[in-house]
């Protein structure tokens, strides 16, 4: 009846075990992370226009079990908040009223784009990959995941 990752969603439903998402929320552009179901590796899983995060969003927690969404939260070095966070405000106001069960937690995430572009530039990738920021992005929220579960054991 099951095939094999049938299953595997089958019994990861049936012991509550559920993924984490994180977000590098953007004007423009989010990036997105996910951890496994044991919660235990963050790893990168796309990017998306930010007008189209709240259906991806919807989807995706259709498909996959999903305890916490984190949101980076920006902020600049005096610890006042950035620019954008009146615009993530708003964007946690719609993820609230569209995905109501899932709670929500905010991440620092200072340095996450400077710490992104070295690991780019560390793990080799080509120059012209390392210009998409799409691929920075995405690696931004898979730091601020790996944040927040180093610090939520």
């Amino acid at each position: 009846i099951f095939g094999p990752l049938g299953l595997i969603r089958y019994f990861c439903r049936k012991l509550l075990l559920a993924r984490i998402l994180a977000l590098d929320y953007g004007l423009k552009r989010t990036g997105i992370a996910v951890t496994d179901p044991l919660q235990l590796i963050a790893s990168g899983l796309t990017t998306v226009a930010t007008t189209d995060l709240i259906p991806f969003l919807q989807n995706y927690t259709a498909q996959e079990e999903v305890e916490r969404i984190v949101v980076g939260e920006p902020k600049q070095m005096d610890n006042r908040p950035s620019e954008v966070e009146g615009a993530i405000g708003k964007f946690l106001i719609a993820l609230g009223k569209y995905l109501p069960g899932i709670p929500v937690s905010r991440q620092d995430e200072r340095f996450t784009s400077k710490m992104a572009a070295r690991s780019m530039v560390q793990g080799g990738m080509k120059k012209k990959k390392r210009r998409e920021k799409a691929a920075l992005d995405e690696i931004s929220a898979t730091l601020i995941l790996q944040s927040y579960l180093s610090s939520n054991p």
